[in-house]
């Protein structure tokens, strides 16, 4: 296995990055349409959706749900970087583009080390509370607490899955290594039992079979002047003998 993912936990995190996708999408969807409603004619409107457009064109040529892996490379680095960027200037121009924030939440907890990926959720929500605040006209304790104690719970839960998740994966891990080591002590003690009875039926049949053969041919020697007629009955027996040895030696071998 080594320290590829296991694939049930590839396909939940291909599935969830999908759905984090697809949600920060129709964010910047119905953040633009309240926008190009709320303020027809605004001279900042072609900026606007100028970096909708490169916004969208860079997520879609972002990495993959599950391809920035336990150490984010540069290059996925700098994405997330170029999409924070863009989604600031967007937020400046137009606070309604505040609340893509969410997704970017998850990816910046999925892509980078969790003191960056901490410092980056602090970073868009200060912006998410200058953005509502700015909307409302007004101070709104609600509008000033609420976003941080959202990030705060979603960030605290999301670590905490990252740690169960790894902390399975090392357990999955050692069950494998474990049912490896236990295949490979049965494979011993099998070889070892089939050795042991290898070694019983040699002794029990060829053993038997040679002293057998040997008590034949001594008994044909002593009465090979005196009793031609049974030291050859002797000899005939002791070849039948032979024989039946030959054919279990073969058996022996066929069986290894």
């Amino acid at each position: 296995m080594g320290n590829r993912p296991y694939e049930p936990d590839a396909v939940d995190t291909r599935w969830l990055g999908a759905v984090m996708h697809a949600a920060f999408f129709l964010l910047l969807g119905g953040a633009l349409a309240r926008f190009l409603l709320r303020h027809p004619g605004e001279p900042s409107t072609p900026w606007i959706t100028a970096l909708c457009v490169v916004l969208t064109v860079l997520h879609l040529l972002g990495p993959k749900a599950g391809d920035a892996g336990p150490r984010p490379t540069r290059r996925h680095t700098a994405w997330l970087a170029l999409v924070v960027v863009v989604w600031m200037i967007l937020v400046v121009l137009a606070p309604s583009f505040a609340w893509c924030a969410v997704p970017l939440f998850y990816t910046g907890l999925r892509t980078l080390p969790p003191r960056a990926a901490l410092a980056l959720v602090a970073l868009l929500t200060v912006f998410v509370v200058a953005a509502q605040v700015q909307l409302a006209g007004r101070f709104d304790p609600n509008l000033v607490l609420a976003p941080p104690a959202v990030a705060a719970l979603a960030t605290a839960v999301f670590l905490q899955m990252e740690r169960h998740t790894a902390r399975q994966r090392v357990l999955i891990d050692d069950l494998i290594r474990t049912r490896h080591e236990l295949a490979a002590a049965e494979r011993r003690g099998g070889t070892l039992a089939e050795r042991q009875r290898l070694s019983m039926e040699i002794h029990d049949t060829l053993a038997q079979g040679l002293s057998s053969q040997r008590m034949l041919l001594q008994a044909a020697d002593r009465v090979w002047d005196s009793e031609p007629a049974k030291a050859r009955a002797h000899v005939r027996t002791a070849a039948s003998v032979a024989e039946h040895n030959l054919a279990e030696a073969r058996r022996f071998v066929h069986d290894l």
